[in-house]
């Protein structure tokens, strides 16, 4: 299984575990961290969940070669059925990122509650350099958090960023020693196990309420747009050359 999960001490831990491909994510793997969830959503004893990787990775984002085999076809595809079910999540979510985290693997961030980045981490979210555009809210997110001029440079030229970046940008809250990060991310998700869980819920409900909608239609908006641009000349562009390992032509578009 490439998704192990364990509930420890009041915290649900989703482990994305499929190193040998840098923990690229099937569809296979979106379903399973969405039931994750939903388990631990209807989980009384559980108070928070957290999501970590391998070390030295947290996800290289999605399996491309899977992606196209099985692409997203609308809400109820395993990718947009996790981007729903991590959104909507009641709960305290805390992600410890133990390595790269490309694609999805950083957008999801915007969604957690807490994010720990190990000094080793690289971020990026190469959306445009493959054809596509960006999704799970983040061209709405991004530029409410670090401001257009810099979501410029991550989102359309698609540079990477380290930990102490993203702790500046406001994506992460800490940055720690690799060897720390889950520890520290585990600790701070059983924190909650000392704070009164309704509470917890509707103070997250609270704070998220204010654009819980704008979230959910740019992300349906996104959606609409990426499928499109999957099946796009410029995307077939830059898969072939990603397999071909070579610098992708876009001179004749």
């Amino acid at each position: 299984m490439t998704i192990r999960t364990v509930n420890t001490n009041g915290v649900a831990v989703i482990e994305i575990a499929r190193p040998e491909k840098k923990n690229a994510l099937t569809q296979a793997m979106y379903t399973a961290m969405s039931e994750a969830i939903v388990a631990a959503e209807a989980d009384a004893s559980i108070r928070a969940i957290l999501i970590t990787g391998q070390p030295g990775i947290f996800t290289s984002g999605n399996d491309l070669e899977d992606f196209m085999q099985r692409p997203p076809a609308g809400e109820d595809s395993p990718v947009f059925q996790f981007m729903k079910t991590l959104s909507e999540c009641g709960k305290p979510v805390v992600a410890a990122v133990t390595g790269g985290a490309i694609g999805i693997g950083t957008t999801m961030l915007l969604h957690c509650d807490l994010v720990y980045v190990s000094d080793e981490a690289r971020l990026a979210m190469p959306f445009v350099t493959l054809g596509l555009v960006p999704e799970y809210a983040s061209s709405l997110l991004i530029p409410q958090r670090v401001g257009h001029a810099k979501a410029t440079e991550l989102l359309l030229l698609g540079e990477p960023f380290n930990g102490e970046t993203a702790v500046e940008l406001g994506i992460a809250n800490a940055v720690l020693p690799a060897a720390e990060v889950v520890n520290h991310a585990r600790r701070m998700a059983e924190r909650f196990n000392a704070l009164p869980p309704g509470a917890v819920r509707e103070s997250k409900a609270l704070m998220r309420r204010g654009q819980r909608a704008l979230v959910k239609e740019t992300i349906e908006v996104e959606g609409e747009i990426f499928g499109k641009r999957l099946r796009s000349p410029e995307a077939m562009e830059a898969f072939q050359a990603f397999f071909q390992k070579r610098k992708p032509d876009f001179s004749k578009f």
